[in-house]
């Protein structure tokens, strides 16, 4: 296990219904020393209550988000209509990026227009994936 000595971000959110995206993602971000801490969500709608609920505590969220675009009860894109009603202080702090096994170009023009999306990843999200991802702030 890699020493958790200085990871690139304090605390980095995973929502996917999918378990098995889930343990992949969260396993090569605890391998890169990506994130000290991983939030995991397989319902979009519960992520979405800890940002509301941590909204006021900006230690308690996540500086990167990785959000799937095809769930059921909540699709990431909808996900993200939610997010855009957050406090601006949340939006200015999270960097959102969306993670798909489409390629389908709507849903990355889609994910490209949206002005609170960071990029469009593939699955699964590798280690060049990770080196690559930035944040806005």
């Amino acid at each position: 296990m890699i020493p958790d000595t200085n990871p690139r971000f304090p605390i980095v959110m995973i929502i996917d219904d999918n378990t098995i995206d889930l343990y992949i993602t969260s396993h090569v971000i605890t391998r890169q020393n990506f994130g000290r801490q991983i939030l995991q969500y397989s319902i979009a709608s519960e992520a979405l209550n800890y940002l509301i609920e941590n909204s006021k505590n900006v230690s308690a969220l996540p500086q990167i988000i990785l959000v799937d675009i095809y769930m059921p009860i909540m699709s990431g894109f909808e996900f993200m209509e939610a997010y855009d009603d957050l406090p601006q202080s949340v939006k200015d702090y999270c960097n959102v990026y969306v993670v798909s096994s489409s390629i389908d170009q709507k849903d990355i023009m889609r994910a490209e227009e949206d002005k609170n999306i960071i990029g469009f990843c593939e699955k699964p999200i590798s280690k060049i994936t990770l080196e690559n991802m930035t944040i806005s702030n």
